[in-house]
């Protein structure tokens, strides 16, 4: 008798299988002569012996399989149990749709050698209400002790949620931007105060030279920590307009985003934003228990993975200890957490870091100390968190793990790279992490997106009533064609008047209908956006175009998704494929 958990497979089975709705005859398996075992879900079947010829029509999509039985004479029983073991569930589990990782360039994960990551929202995902509310208030600070603005600031108070990423401040003019992927300005605030069609257009639109956006003018809002500064250079701007005086009218709004930025910088400088996290990570920091299963997954198949940060080794010791490490003791941290990397550089200096003519020295940190090994008179680096030695944990660590500083030729000796393109790089920052290490080296990269996991469920939500929005886009089209046919007939010569006057006719209640088809439209699309983001609207999309930030994800990164620990998901030798590119003329033409 077989195990319990296989049945005998017969001679007369035959499966054909097709791909994604393609068919491939010649994909025809017979089963050997001799009865053979596939693991199958054990269930009850019947002792009766398959007879007669059956074929298995095996359909699959990307969300199922189907199986069609023709001919069946016999051993039903068996053709159920071959169904259950081809269905999807039974070798690849069905992914949440807000953890998929979405792919703009085949990747094919088995010529990946090493897989890198950075730390600050990448591995540690930080709580905007805590975290970037704690960034708010200390540039505060910042800006009244050191800076010496109104004490009134003081009170303000800071909304997590109002700013989004993709957007572009105009520091000359105190105004926040979101524009399409052709640059085109869409969404537009003065402060808190949305400039009308007019401004917008005769602001940004009427021009001989299109504005690139990317000049000393202008701000990229692409980081999730860059937020809390966006908000408060809203907030100054509306009170530098409505309090002449409070502020010096020598200060400008170039000057305010200036003094801003500064406050930002002191606080990284003095170490107060990260002295406070390290007290208390998990009031900061978003735990994930997947981190540590999806880094085992990469390693134990014989990739390396490496760790490269800005943060210098103190703080990298406190975050990396509490998504990854043992639990804590007496406030100490371990180190154990090493186990799960070849090579952890720390006080990168990104996106240098990433330049070919980067000659900057690489020095050896001493974990236990926080010393740097290899310098002349080597002293121990200022510790964020309490070190234990009797919490560390044996491990087999490679020689020479953790440094500081460094290039990128240095981590690819470290890690034996012989081509750029083994390696995946995992960010968050688009200029930071994935811009660099693509375009400069030809690293493989996948950015995360936070925010996707919550756009893409909204989508899916949202499926009909976008679908009747795209019914509605294009009966405005064909109310538009219709019009144009009519004023050409009119155009006709010898029209009598009696026909003439049926065309005015309905060219007037098609005027009217496409103007109510219009006014619909454009009501259910504002309403469509706010159900994502008021006032920013969905994330990836500006009006019917794809966003500045859209368009910068698909430019850039190979992989996208909502979080790190999602590569664990799936499998470690994944072969990721984009959908097929199409182009508008290819819309509408059926396949042959």
């Amino acid at each position: 008798m077989p195990p319990s958990s296989s049945i005998p497979i017969s001679t007369s089975h035959y499966v054909s299988i097709s791909l994604h709705n393609r068919f491939y005859p010649s994909r025809i398996f017979s089963l050997s002569h001799t009865p053979r075992f596939l693991p199958f879900p054990h269930r009850p079947h019947s002792s009766a012996s398959a007879a007669g010829d059956s074929q298995l029509h095996a359909q699959f999509s990307r969300d199922e399989i189907r199986i069609d039985t023709c001919n069946e004479s016999s051993g039903g029983d068996s053709v159920e149990q071959l169904r259950e073991w081809l269905s999807f569930s039974d070798y690849r589990p069905k992914t949440d749709i807000g953890k998929r990782i979405f792919c703009n360039r085949p990747l094919n994960m088995k010529n990946i050698v090493a897989v890198g990551f950075d730390m600050d929202y990448t591995l540690a995902q930080y709580m905007p209400e805590t975290f970037e509310s704690l960034a708010y208030h200390r540039t505060i600070e910042k800006l009244v002790y050191d800076l010496k603005y109104p004490s009134e600031l003081l009170s303000w108070s800071f909304d997590p949620n109002y700013m989004v990423r993709g957007l572009v401040l105009d520091k000359k003019r105190g105004n926040i931007l979101k524009m399409d992927c052709h640059k085109y300005v869409k969404v537009a605030y003065h402060g808190f105060k949305e400039l009308s069609k007019e401004d917008k257009v005769g602001t940004y639109g009427n021009t001989l030279v299109c504005d690139p956006f990317d000049g000393p003018d202008y701000a990229l809002i692409d980081t999730l920590f860059s937020l809390a500064e966006a908000y408060l250079f809203a907030q100054l701007v509306d009170f530098k307009d409505r309090n002449p005086g409070k502020i010096p009218m020598s200060v400008d709004y170039a000057c305010l985003y200036k003094d801003v930025r500064n406050a930002v910088d002191l606080c990284h400088r003095d170490g107060t934003l990260k002295q406070k996290v390290a007290t208390d990570p998990r009031r900061y920091i978003n735990e994930d228990s997947s981190i540590v299963p999806m880094l085992k997954m990469l390693r134990d198949s014989g990739r390396a993975t490496f760790l490269v940060t800005n943060s210098l080794w103190d703080y990298t010791n406190v975050v990396m200890n509490f998504l990854c490490g043992s639990s804590v003791v007496n406030g100490s941290t371990g180190l154990d957490w090493l186990q799960y990397f070849d090579v952890v550089i720390t006080g990168s200096t990104k996106p240098s870091f990433f330049l070919e003519g980067n000659d900057a020295s690489l020095f050896e940190v001493e974990p236990e100390s926080g010393k740097l090994l290899n310098t002349d008179n080597g002293s121990p680096m200022p510790q964020v968190g309490n070190i234990s030695a009797g919490l560390l944990t044996k491990v087999k660590d490679r020689v020479r793990k953790v440094f500081q500083g460094g290039s990128v030729n240095h981590l690819h000796n470290l890690l034996s790279i012989e081509s750029s393109s083994q390696v995946l790089y995992v960010g968050d920052h688009i200029y930071g992490d994935i811009l660099r290490s693509k375009k400069v080296l030809g690293w493989r990269t996948m950015l995360v997106i936070p925010e996707l996991e919550r756009e893409v469920q909204l989508l899916w939500q949202l499926r009909d009533y976008r679908k009747d929005l795209r019914v509605l886009r294009s009966k405005n089209d064909c109310i538009a064609d219709k019009m144009h046919d009519l004023n050409r007939s009119l155009k006709l010569e010898n029209l009598d008047d009696h026909t003439k006057q049926k065309l005015y006719s309905k060219l007037d209640e098609l005027k009217l209908e496409r103007e109510m088809v219009r006014l619909s439209n454009q009501e259910m699309l504002r309403k469509l956006h706010l159900k994502f983001h008021e006032p920013w609207g969905q994330l990836m999309k500006t009006g019917y175009q794809n966003s500045r930030f859209a368009h910068q994800v698909e430019r850039f990164a190979c992989l996208y998704t909502s979080r790190v620990s999602n590569l664990g998901l799936l499998s470690s030798d994944k072969y990721f494929r984009p959908s097929e590119d199409f182009m508008q003329h290819e819309f509408g033409i059926s396949e042959s």
